[in-house]
């Protein structure tokens, strides 16, 4: 498999930073994972780790109106975008959008009542990122992600391969559970995303953005040999959705537990 491109990168981040998100979810669900975070404060300190262009993050703060929210993310256009976003809705007071590293997120050990991260955590490893996320929370607080997992055996290979691109690692359900028990993290509950979480804000969207850069593009012969193979990602859900899934889970820091973790 060929590196991409410079020219693949200014066309995929042209498609994806246009996006009202960049990965599959809604707020349907979100609301869901947090009805499971029952014992939240009632003006809650959340972070939200690989943030993007902030669509859960504008979600989050619709659904805990009181809450405090900082958000991080590595791309700064994404971040951008979201501080344009807070400004236009007057969350400043609330919501604070960052640029930063996922795997050393900056903020104090302990500080947080909620750690929040959709489509996200696979970026610095599932292990490291429940360990960076459990370390941040407050003893009794909550690590809400969701995580992509294989739902049968042997995909098709192009199911396969595309996967392998940015997740080699990629497992099953019980993969994530052994891994939540592992870092010391309680299992509060866990939920399949619905079909139209992965296209009301996500696939639908980027079809419609498709079509537009191939007006744009018409003439560049390079442009649109890229944009087909950004569109395969949406056909291939459309055939073999099936074979995978993305599950939301919440977890919680024990009560007792005050100290770091002892895995690195």
């Amino acid at each position: 498999m060929n590196q991409p491109t410079p020219r693949f990168w200014q066309l995929f981040f042209e498609l994806f930073e246009s996006l009202p998100r960049q990965g599959p979810g809604n707020r349907e669900c979100a609301a869901r994972a947090l009805g499971l975070c029952q014992e939240l404060p009632q003006s809650p300190m959340i972070l939200d780790l690989g943030c993007g262009v902030g669509g859960q993050t504008l979600q989050l703060a619709e659904l805990i109106p009181t809450g405090s929210i900082v958000a991080i993310d590595s791309h700064a256009p994404n971040i951008q975008r979201l501080q344009a976003a807070i400004a236009e809705r007057g969350l400043a007071q609330r919501v604070s959008a960052i640029v930063g590293d996922m795997s050393r997120p900056g903020q104090s050990p302990g500080s947080f009542d909620l750690v929040w991260s959709e489509g996200a955590l696979y970026n610095i490893g599932l292990r490291n990122a429940l360990r960076v996320g459990r370390d941040l929370l407050r003893p009794g607080g909550y690590l809400a992600f969701t995580e992509p997992v294989w739902r049968k055996e042997n995909p098709p290979p192009e199911v396969k391969e595309s996967f392998d691109l940015d997740y080699p690692t990629m497992g099953r359900l019980d993969d994530v559970l052994a891994a939540i028990r592992d870092r010391r993290l309680q299992l509060v509950g866990h939920f399949t995303l619905p079909d139209e979480a992965w296209w009301d804000d996500f696939y639908t969207p980027m079809e419609v953005r498709v079509a537009e850069l191939r007006r744009k593009y018409a003439r560049d012969a390079e442009a649109a040999a890229i944009l087909d193979q950004l569109a395969e990602e949406p056909a291939m859900h459309r055939r073999f959705s099936a074979f995978y899934a993305y599950e939301f889970f919440v977890t919680r820091r024990p009560l007792a537990d005050t100290g770091p973790t002892l895995f690195q």
